[in-house]
């Protein structure tokens, strides 16, 4: 199933709600010192709502920005999150900006909301792994190093990322296979174009299943792709459903703490890959 279908597909089921593009979208007067702007949100295990939202407020001041109350509503995948916004529950969404790219490319009701105080703001992509499983942790981080220095990382990156059309399913990857190696269980949520995608006929794609290819080759061990909620990331984690899963690192500072969305118990790799933070709301 291509993007657009899957756009389409979601644009339709939030007419069930409040209408696909109502008219009834919340306005907000960003004029105003009074605004809220009500913000979906991927979930983040040891950060509430009210707390993101005063994150947000004191990073705002911070920067000297006009200061907007932004109002986090989580949710636990993208396709949630997007049905969020079609049918106004939320304003705008905050993503990637390689996700918003494609979200842009594939449903044209989709624009960048401004937003200067998030400007410079990243996640860093690591691999999550079980405190006890030191070995694990570190043959991945071996393993990101060599492609970091061989320049194979950003040659995916560029591949995958940064040189495609956007208006594209991200293309399939086949996963190598060795008799009688060890295999290891990933999760991925599975719906984080251009990062991650599993199409309906169960195919992963996209750049992170490219690097757990490339993984998989140097480690000659087999990798099998389980598909998991990104709410339920480290609860699968930790009853041994998976082996790792894919992990973002919030941008740490004064503001953030830097166990905001790290699970005890668990220990990250080495960054792989970074990305900026934007905001996206529907075209007026």
């Amino acid at each position: 199933m291509n993007l657009k279908k899957f756009f389409a597909t979601i644009c339709a089921a939030s007419l069930l709600i409040a209408g696909c593009g109502s008219d009834n979208a919340a306005k907000v007067d960003e004029t105003s010192q009074e605004a809220i702007i009500k913000l979906g949100m991927i979930t983040h295990l040891n950060a509430s709502e009210k707390q993101m939202e005063e994150y947000f407020f004191k990073v705002q001041e911070k920067s000297r920005a006009k200061v907007l109350n932004h109002v986090p509503k989580f949710y636990d995948n993208l396709n949630l999150m997007i049905m969020g916004i079609e049918s106004s529950n939320v304003d705008q969404i905050s993503v990637y900006e390689c996700v918003a790219n494609y979200l842009m490319a594939n449903n044209n009701k989709f624009e960048v909301a401004k937003a200067d105080w998030i400007s410079g703001l990243e996640d860093n992509f690591c691999f999550a792994v079980k405190h006890e499983d030191t070995a694990l942790t570190a043959d991945l981080n071996k393993i990101l190093d060599e492609m970091k220095s061989d320049g194979s990382l950003n040659k995916m990156i560029d591949e995958y990322i940064i040189n495609v059309d956007k208006g594209k399913t991200p293309p399939a990857i086949e996963l190598p296979k060795f008799d009688g190696a060890e295999t290891i269980k990933i999760g991925v949520t599975g719906d984080l174009p251009p990062l991650d995608f599993v199409d309906t006929d169960g195919k992963p794609a996209g750049f992170n299943t490219a690097l757990l290819a490339e993984i998989a080759k140097r480690l000659n061990k087999n990798i099998e792709i389980i598909q998991v909620e990104s709410g339920a990331r480290a609860a699968a984690l930790n009853s041994d459903q998976i082996d790792v899963v894919f992990w973002s690192i919030v941008p740490v500072s004064d503001v953030f703490p830097a166990d905001v969305d790290k699970p005890e118990g668990i220990d990250l790799s080495k960054a792989y890959f970074k990305d900026n933070i934007t905001h996206l709301k529907l075209k007026e």
